[in-house]
């Protein structure tokens, strides 16, 4: 693919990523919002495995996955023409929005089980939207791995709640 633009020449491309970014961001700050309403409550009084990380470490670890996920879809939308990103950033739309969907099944239905039948359906969706980026930008779709690595660590802590509780 040839690139749209190699560096941030255009107000456009700064409006864009700080759009993509910002959008990222608020999609985690409402995630962030369902999750406050059960983390000091129900989800403390949940069994969890040994390897279930301390609570502050969600905040800032989530905070630069959604940080390089917006920088990642802003580099596909700047290196494609329309139709060929259309794809893998509605791709992108839709796991963005499950990723929200996880929070609302976990934290704000109180419900591990729907919780882990969301997750699963996100780490393909994240799967198949790091694919679809590298075949635009190599690293839009590098930017995508430390998320899928998280989530996954999520998947199997989320089974793991399930299970014990």
């Amino acid at each position: 693919m040839s690139s749209k633009r190699s560096d941030l020449r255009t107000g456009k491309d700064i409006l864009a990523l700080v759009l993509f970014v910002g959008i990222c961001l608020g999609i985690g700050g409402l995630g962030g919002a369902v999750t406050n309403t059960s983390v000091t409550t129900w989800y403390s009084t949940l069994a969890k495995p040994s390897f279930n990380p301390p609570n502050w470490i969600f905040g800032p670890v989530w905070t630069a996955l959604y940080v390089m996920m917006g920088v990642a879809a802003w580099r596909v939308w700047r290196a494609a023409d329309r139709d060929t990103a259309r794809g893998p950033l509605a791709f992108f739309a839709l796991q963005l929005a499950l990723n929200l969907g996880w929070s609302v099944a976990f934290f704000g239905l109180r419900d591990p089980g729907l919780a882990v039948a969301v997750i699963l359906v996100l780490d393909l969706l994240v799967l198949a939207t790091a694919l679809m980026f590298r075949r635009i930008d190599g690293l839009a779709a590098m930017l995508l791995v430390p998320y899928l690595a998280w989530i996954a660590f999520a998947t199997i802590l989320n089974i793991s709640i399930w299970r014990l509780n």
